[in-house]
């Protein structure tokens, strides 16, 4: 067995420690592969099907490896064809992909007519998820779906799917929502109303495959004898149902090797439950479990420093991650003064390096991410968005700003008023609005209102104030504008208590409401700042799909796993935002984020910094439950650098090094100078207006902001 160790040594540079080893050797029975970050399990992995074939002799197409996502299938493939180039390839594939081989299956035996809702399905536009459940929402609850709701309503749904929860419980839960449950059953009903033909989404498929597997033996029988070994990759995240269809798999032979780490599971919301692997052994009584403990990734202080912490959860397997690599740097610890000194603390860091293809800024929320999009555009810092959140422009709230911005330009505008009069808080009915709507009054819609409807007296005299305050909206900057609509004109009161009346959380209303705040304090119309919104819902797309070179990454905790940056920024370390205030009340819930905050920590390799701010809006912020946690650790080592001072500072000296070559004299930037730019290269100066420049680069194009540019020196002139 060492002759093949050996020759991978050889002819690839790999060697693999004792533990490895052994997973790879260990190939006949159920196998239990737990593995700390930065453990080299995908390493692992890829070898021991190589040994499989290489020393076994087992035909590829008898091993089946499933992963957690298609990307991780593709990247697979690609390692596995790297490694073994003169073997046939194996049959990497996702839980799902596997799944609809079974359900379609299943189905065409029983004579059904299935049409796919998920996924780009070959049914009618108006036939998918999202239209039933909204169409079912407007049914139960008398009002339209909005888009966060309709997420949270999908994932509950596919959440009570994988966790295997009977449909007759279903109405008894408690969902994101007012009759969630209710709804759910709705929904299962709509797809199954057609005799012989059934609609089907991606979670259809699990359950349908499982009970296939489970009811049907000669449908069992066929797909069991395709596969000899079965290998799992990130069965942490693996649901109920998931695991159920594995078993129903190897219940031959047991030829299984589970892949995963206790420590990472972070998707409960979506069915995911880690004591599936806490209880591995009663499902397989005779399983091997491996700890691949040896950390490769990241330096000693951060290996360390994450390994104690994780240790405060309870329901966890026992492992000891360590590390043979050197020490970097100490783990920083921020607090700065509100959101905006963070946003230029790490925005200043950012144009001092080089390699931002190796740096990534964490958050707990997708939320988080809007202000820094719009900065790092505005400075011509290329970014990657991991998770485009581009539904933050098409969000009825900012929907809602932007048509109060709209009546500013037009006071007659009937269609306009009719959208909004129920946003500013004078407690209208929807009745009263319709009949507005067909009534034939003419001029300011205020007092059109006023005439058309029966109002009382308080409700008139807010009217008339308003109308008032729409009459210096247009004299107004953007920022102020939406301050007026915020609090002069009742809308963040009318939020309120539509958030209490709907179950929204206020908070993220309002937090959408800063960020819009944040985006218009440099804008001077309110068109400029309506088109900076479809700019940055440009940017984001092409952040997400059409990345530049040597971008730095954006993305929430759950999305960085599986990733790794020299440099990690954690962002917005707040006392109910990691953990939220719901998982300081649940135990288990705690406990699953103080996986995703390690997941979160785990991604740096040499520099780690935990940032957080100490008031926002002139509210006083608490740290995160989790930062004070490092902190102790770090106090208890003294291995901390930056740590809370006295007094939280704001951001005034962010100690990046002025290039002395650079251009500081603004009467120096014309249009048609040939200039070096430090992340860029070099590039040419096509525009100058309003304080920004446009700078034509050999791949891009990039808009800066001359008062930066001059301040660091960012940019040389060309020696020509």
């Amino acid at each position: 067995m060492s002759d093949f160790f050996e020759r991978k040594k050889k002819t690839l540079g790999i060697e693999l420690n004792e533990v490895q080893q052994q997973a790879v050797l260990q190939t006949e029975g159920p196998l239990l592969l737990l593995a700390c970050p930065g453990s080299g399990k995908t390493t692992t992995m890829i070898m021991r099907i190589g040994y499989l074939i290489e020393e076994k002799r087992v035909n590829p197409k008898r091993i089946k490896a499933i992963t957690f996502s298609r990307a991780s299938a593709a990247d697979m493939t690609e390692r596995f064809a790297r490694f073994f180039p003169a073997l046939p390839t194996v049959d990497f594939s996702t839980i799902h992909s596997l799944a609809f081989m079974i359900a379609r299956t299943y189905m065409e035996k029983e004579g059904v007519n299935f049409e796919l809702i998920e996924g780009g399905g070959n049914g009618p536009k108006s036939m998918t998820k999202s239209f039933i459940l909204k169409t079912i929402y407007k049914e139960v609850l008398n009002d339209d779906c909005p888009d966060d709701e309709l997420g949270s309503l999908a994932t509950f749904i596919s959440s009570i799917k994988n966790e295997m929860i009977p449909e007759a419980k279903w109405q008894e839960l408690k969902g994101p929502v007012e009759q969630a449950g209710r709804i759910a059953h709705k929904y299962e009903q709509y797809k199954t109303k057609t005799p012989g033909q059934l609609l089907v989404d991606f979670d259809d498929m699990l359950v349908m495959a499982e009970k296939a597997l489970r009811l049907d033996e000669d449908l069992a029988a066929h797909f069991r004898n395709k596969f000899d070994y079965l290998l799992t990759d990130e069965s942490q995240d693996t649901s109920l149902v998931q695991h159920k269809i594995i078993e129903h798999l190897v219940a031959h032979h047991g030829n299984l090797c589970v892949v995963a780490d206790d420590d990472q599971s972070i998707y409960t919301w979506r069915g995911a439950d880690p004591i599936y692997l806490l209880e591995f052994k009663k499902v397989y009584p005779d399983a091997t479990i491996l700890m691949m403990e040896r950390n490769y990734r990241s330096s000693k202080e951060i290996v360390e420093t994450t390994a104690k912490f994780i240790k405060r959860n309870k329901k966890r397997y026992l492992k000891e991650m360590y590390t043979k690599n050197d020490s970097a740097s100490p783990i920083v610890l921020k607090q700065v003064e509100d959101p905006n000194s963070q946003l230029a603390y790490i925005t200043y860091e950012l144009l001092a390096e080089k390699e931002l293809q190796d740096i990534a800024i964490l958050f707990r929320n997708n939320s988080s991410s809007t202000m820094y999009v719009s900065e790092l555009h505005r400075r011509g810092i290329p970014f990657y968005m991991k998770d485009a959140d581009d539904k933050f422009f098409t969000h009825w709230v900012v929907e809602d700003i932007l048509n109060f911005m709209r009546l500013s330009f037009n006071l007659e505008r009937k269609d306009v008023f009719s959208k909004i009069i129920l946003k500013m808080n004078v407690f209208v009915s929807r009745s009263m609005v319709t009949k507005f709507e067909k009534s034939q009054t003419a001029g300011n819609v205020f007092d059109a209102f006023i005439r058309t409807v029966d109002l009382q007296d308080r409700q008139i005299k807010k009217l008339e104030s308003y109308k008032k305050g729409y009459e210096v909206i247009p004299d107004m900057r953007p920022l102020r504008v939406i301050q007026l609509i915020r609090h002069d004109l009742g809308y963040e009161a009318a939020l309120k208590s539509r958030a209490e009346k709907f179950g929204f959380r206020f908070e993220h209303l309002t937090e959408i409401l800063d960020t819009l705040e944040g985006i218009a304090t440099p804008m001077r119309t309110m068109i400029e700042f309506a088109n900076q919104l479809k700019e940055l819902e440009q940017a984001v797309q092409n952040a997400k799909f059409n990345p530049p070179e040597n971008a730095v990454t954006l993305s929430t905790f759950h999305s960085a796993k599986g990733l790794e940056f020299r440099r990690v920024f954690m962002i917005d370390l707040q006392k109910g935002i990691i953990p939220s205030e719901e998982d300081e009340s649940n135990m288990e819930a705690l406990e699953e984020a103080r996986r995703l905050f390690y997941v979160g920590m785990t991604r740096a390799k040499e520099r780690l910094e935990l940032l957080s701010f100490q008031q926002d809006n002139g509210k006083s912020k608490e740290d995160s439950l989790f930062l004070n946690e490092v902190r102790g650790l770090l106090l208890g080592s003294k291995e901390v650098k930056n740590q809370l001072p006295n007094k939280p500072t704001s951001f005034t000296n962010p100690g990046i090094p002025i290039n002395p070559k650079g251009i500081m004299d603004s009467t120096e930037l014309v249009v048609g100078l040939q200039i070096i730019h430090r992340v860029f290269g070099q590039g040419e100066i096509t525009a100058l207006v309003n304080n920004q420049l446009t700078i034509q680069f050999d791949k891009m194009q990039k808009e800066l902001d001359v008062d930066t540019v001059l301040k660091i020196g960012l940019l040389e002139k060309v020696d020509l």
